[in-house]
Formats: C-alpha cells, sequence, structure tokens
C-alpha cells in the first residue's frame, strides 16, 4: 500500500487534487448501502516504458452491469469512464504498478434507508501503487466458512458492490481467527462458491474444475481470464459446474483467482495438506503466462491491454 497519497482522482467527470475531493458525512450513510466498484490492475510493462491496464473495457463493462442490476444512474458512457481511468494514471505519474477503482455512490444527501431507484450518483477514480505477488513462492492455507455465501435469493453475487462484501469480510475475519489465512465459502445449496475476493478452482485427474456462474459467484474478470489461459494457451480441459466441498479435500491443486489476488495456489484446506503442500504444476504455469501476458511479454491475447505510457516516455 502507498505510504502516501497520490496527488489526483477523477470525480464525476473532471481531475480533482485528492485533499481537495471532500464530501459531507452526512453524504455517506445509506449511499454507502448501495455503492459499487471496479478494481483495475495497471502493470509496468516488461520494456519499463508503459503501464498495461489489464481488460479495462470488461472491467468497465462490468461497472456499468452493476449500475443496471442496483438501478444507480452513473452518468457517463462506457468510453467515458474507461477514459477517466486512463487520466488517473497519467496524472499521478505512476511508473510501477497500480491499482485503478471506479467506484459509483448515491449523490446528495440520502435520507432514505433504501437508495432509491436511478438515483443519480457520484463517481470517482482513484488510485494507488499496488505490487504483484504474482512471483510470490508461497502459497496459503485456507479453510472452508462455516458463513454461507450470499445468493440471488438475497443479494445478486454477480454484482460487484461494497455490501456484497461484508459476507466475504466475515468469513475472512472468521478464517483468521481460527489460524488460517483465506476462507472458501459455500452457497446456499451447500456447494462450493467462492472466496472473499477472489474466484476458486481445482485440479484433479488432469482436469480444471471451477464452480458455475450460478453457483454464487461474482462475474470475475480473472476467473475467466485463467479459464482461457488454461484452455487456449495450456491446453487443459476446463469444467464449469457444481462443485463439493470433499472435492476440495481430494484435488490435486487448489488456486484462488482474482484481481488483487491475481493467481494465488491454496496448499492446505482445513488443515489437510493439497497435493504436495507447495504450489502444483498447473498454477505454477498459470501464474507464469499469466505475467507474461499482463507485462505484454505475451504476443497472445494483446487485446486485454491497454497501454499507457509512463512519465517522460512519450516522446
Amino acid at each position: 500500500m502507498a505510504t502516501k497519497t497520490p496527488a489526483w482522482l477523477w470525480r464525476s467527470g473532471e481531475m480533482v487534487p485528492w485533499n481537495d475531493a471532500l464530501i459531507h458525512v452526512n453524504a455517506v450513510g445509506h449511499a454507502s448501502a448501495a455503492a459499487i466498484f471496479e478494481g483495475i490492475r495497471a502493470y509496468r510493462s516488461a520494456d519499463g516504458r508503459s503501464l498495461l491496464l489489464f481488460r479495462l473495457e470488461d472491467h468497465v463493462r462490468r461497472l456499468l452491469d452493476s449500475a443496471r442490476i442496483c438501478r444507480l444512474d452513473l452518468g457517463h458512457t462506457q468510453d467515458e469512464l474507461a477514459a477517466a481511468v486512463v487520466s488517473v494514471l497519467r496524472a499521478n505519474g505512476y511508473r510501477e504498478d497500480a491499482y485503478v477503482r471506479p467506484w459509483a455512490f448515491a449523490k446528495g444527501f440520502v435520507k432514505e434507508q433504501m437508495v432509491p431507484a436511478d438515483s443519480l450518483c457520484e463517481v470517482v477514480v482513484d488510485s494507488w501503487p499496488f505490487s504483484s505477488e504474482l512471483a510470490a513462492p508461497d502459497g496459503c492455507r485456507a479453510a472452508v466458512s462455516s458463513w454461507t455465501r450470499i445468493s440471488e435469493a438475497s443479494m445478486p453475487p454477480r454484482v460487484k458492490a461494497f455490501s456484497n462484501y461484508h459476507n466475504g469480510r466475515l468469513a475472512a475475519m472468521e478464517a483468521r481467527a481460527n489460524g488460517h489465512d483465506h476462507p472458501i465459502l459455500l452457497n446456499e445449496r451447500h456447494k462450493v462458491s467462492e472466496g472473499p475476493g477472489a474466484c476458486v478452482a481445482l485440479v484433479r485427474a488432469g482436469r480444471v474444475i471451477t464452480p458455475s456462474l450460478t453457483s454464487g459467484v461474482l462475474e470475475s474478470v480473472t476467473r475467466d481470464t485463467a479459464l482461457h489461459l488454461l484452455s487456449e494457451v495450456m491446453d487443459m480441459p476446463v469444467e464449469e459446474r457444481e462443485v463439493d466441498r470433499t472435492e476440495l479435500y481430494l484435488a490435486d491443486e487448489i488456486f484462488f483467482m482474482g484481481t488483487a489476488w491475481e493467481i494465488l495456489p491454496i496448499t492446505w484446506i482445513d488443515g489437510l495438506r493439497v497435493g504436495s503442500g507447495s504450489p502444483g504444476p498447473v498454477a505454477r504455469r498459470l501464474r507464469e503466462i499469466y505475467t507474461r501476458v499482463v507485462r505484454g511479454e505475451s504476443a497472445s491475447h494483446r487485446h486485454w491491454l491497454t497501454e499507457v505510457p509512463t512519465t517522460g516516455d512519450e516522446e
């Protein structure tokens, strides 16, 4: 995390100095319940000449999908929001990996407990340095949570809404209190859903298996990326289906997939060693390919990258 704040952020159509981007305390409260967001990684290119926003258009499209489901009026087009993300990177002069967060919340003093449909929104794009962990040698310890993943019967899990993350927060606190790094939540049908901030996949008998999008998971951009790379580059069969809890215990490998978490191997699950207890060959190879793609070293999937020249390198 950054030790100091960046100089600029984008707010509802204009660049604003960080310290001037204020709202009244009464504009927080209920407006926060309906707030939505995205997290987008910008990776320094392998040649060091630019930052590469990863799947910018897909992230912005998902933000608009979240707004539609939550019935919020962002007041900006997809192209305007994508341009705002690029402008924040340029204004702050990042030269290393960064994280960019477009987010939206109901504008003004919202006094109703239930934010009205089609509420006009403040839209903010902020950012901070965020180093990649793809080269980290170790995996993590996970545990199945006693908390159940939210479902379509209660709140739409495919939406990237701040309020949805309280579900994962409770599970994460429980996991850490019990000596684990991260939880895996089951859905209302007692099938594997996802982690608190990332989707999950397992490897068994040469196949990659991941919970279907109807298992209460976020429509994850990183999940989609990993499944494409596994099938198209690694030539591995991939299954999207319901997953039983005990399949985790029999897996050769398990790993998380998420924008912030990238590809994170799970080496222990509920106190049981996964495979050898170290990151397995599929996860290691996937991380290598993922790294090459996001750093612009791979000739494939270049359409996923939006290049932003770093300060001083434009000429």
